[in-house]
């Protein structure tokens, strides 16, 4: 039996999320993908400060290659409910688990943190946590709470994952507290659903987003892909059109890199000159703006991404 807090990374998380365990090694990133280490002072001093107060960030837990430019930056996109997931992603290199119980502490780091770091626009997002009732929309409302009692003039974006069995109660909970930007990444086509995001569904990821516009047509909805994982053009066209169909205001898309050997192998490198056509695509249907390139991911730039959306509310 699984024990409480043990982290599983690699092939140990991800061997009965895929259909066979896979290698990256034969495919050479072309130059458009290197990215610069920024180890700097001020990202050391920034990740010694979440250390000290016990918060997680998805750009170190999983791997994000921007984390040099936004925490150089001063800003990151926080993760709460812990770093363990419930759930399988073999794209995702965040660790699987059964997580510790809620830090009903963590709200008031969090906030301590946000303005302590002087930060203007706030990302949170979170683990999956199907062994909560809510889908741990209750521990988003007091962290988004924690925070404005601090400053009500810091915008918050929410990435929250897809509460498959409780959206009913945590759309609820979440209209109690509302964000200034509600994200949920639709990650992928359909088609690969079963391989890239094990115990999620495309068609429920849709019905959160067009669920919650309706509840809240004013609250602008995000949502992100990855390519490069085997979809083809078409297909990422007809994700395009399913998104604006459910009035999703801001969409990212950016190239899938394999966290280690174990998870989904890069299929192709997809080049700036496709992430643009994709991204015109977007806007040319009624999407609002589009981030759309290879280093591009759900919070890189979130800030400047949703001026198009905040500033005519």
């Amino acid at each position: 039996m699984n024990q409480y807090g043990i982290k599983k990374r690699g092939n140990e998380k991800v061997i009965r999320g895929t259909d066979k365990t896979v290698s990256v090694e034969g495919l050479k990133k072309p130059a458009w993908l290197k990215v610069k280490c920024m180890d700097t002072a001020e990202v050391i001093k920034l990740k010694v400060h979440l250390r000290n107060n016990k918060l997680h960030t998805v750009c170190e837990e999983a791997f994000c290659p921007n984390i040099g430019e936004c925490f150089s930056n001063g800003t990151a996109t926080f993760m709460i409910l812990g770093d363990i997931c419930t759930r399988r992603c073999s794209f995702c290199d965040v660790a699987h688990g059964r997580p510790l119980m809620t830090d009903p502490d963590e709200p008031r780091r969090l906030a301590e943190s946000v303005i302590a770091m002087n930060l203007k626009y706030v990302v949170v997002t979170s683990v999956d946590r199907d062994d909560l009732e809510d889908g741990g929309s209750k521990h988003f409302i007091r962290c988004i709470k924690a925070i404005r009692e601090k400053n009500s003039d810091i915008r918050i974006e929410i990435l929250i994952p897809d509460f498959k069995k409780c959206l009913s109660i945590a759309l609820d909970i979440l209209s109690t507290q509302l964000p200034d930007v509600l994200n949920h990444n639709i990650e992928t086509v359909p088609r690969l659903y079963r391989n890239v995001r094990p115990g999620s569904d495309y068609k429920h990821s849709l019905k959160l987003l067009e669920s919650f516009k309706m509840k809240h047509p004013l609250v602008p909805t995000k949502s992100g892909i990855m390519l490069g994982l085997g979809e083809t053009k078409d297909e990422v066209i007809e994700v395009i059109h399913d998104l604006n169909d459910v009035g999703c205001d801001l969409i990212t898309i950016g190239q899938y890199l394999s966290p280690s050997k174990h998870h989904i192998a890069v299929d192709r490198y997809v080049t700036p000159e496709e992430f643009k056509e994709l991204a015109d695509i977007a806007l040319s249907i009624g999407i609002k703006d589009v981030a759309s390139g290879p280093l591009v991911r759900s919070s890189y730039h979130a800030d400047q991404q949703s001026k198009q959306v905040l500033t005519t509310q």
